[in-house]
């Protein structure tokens, strides 16, 4: 049995940050590892229901526990962040959910060079 500790949480900023209603910005943030029901809970809100591209919208507002001084991250917030935030959101969350990325060492047969690939 291997010593390591499953990472659940990933501390994030964002590259340009939700501004509130006050006029504050909200920019470091902490995403958590998505569980099942957070993958199919969402299929059934109605908002989802009639358009599939909300589903980002409230998958990400489950697992985005923390931004800047927000008491809580709601699909309102989320969905009002700037596009390039919100694709970056979704690039962190395909990246922490996907598992272990498989790094190999490998050699080009043609010219003997060392580099790492990963699987």
């Amino acid at each position: 049995m291997s010593g390591s500790v499953l990472q659940t949480e990933f501390e994030f900023t964002l590259p340009n940050g939700y501004v509130d209603d006050e006029g504050t910005l909200h920019r470091d943030g902490v995403m958590r590892l998505a569980t099942a029901a957070d993958e199919i809970k969402p299929l059934k809100d109605p908002r989802v229901q009639s358009n599939s591209a909300y589903l980002s919208i409230i998958l990400l507002s489950r697992v985005v526990t923390q931004l800047g001084s927000l008491n809580e991250v709601t699909p309102h917030i989320i969905e009002n962040l700037f596009a390039a935030d919100m694709a970056y959101l979704q690039e962190l969350y395909e990246r922490i959910n996907q598992g272990e990325e498989d790094a190999k060492d490998v050699g080009c047969p043609a010219c003997g060079e060392q580099f790492q690939i990963t699987i």
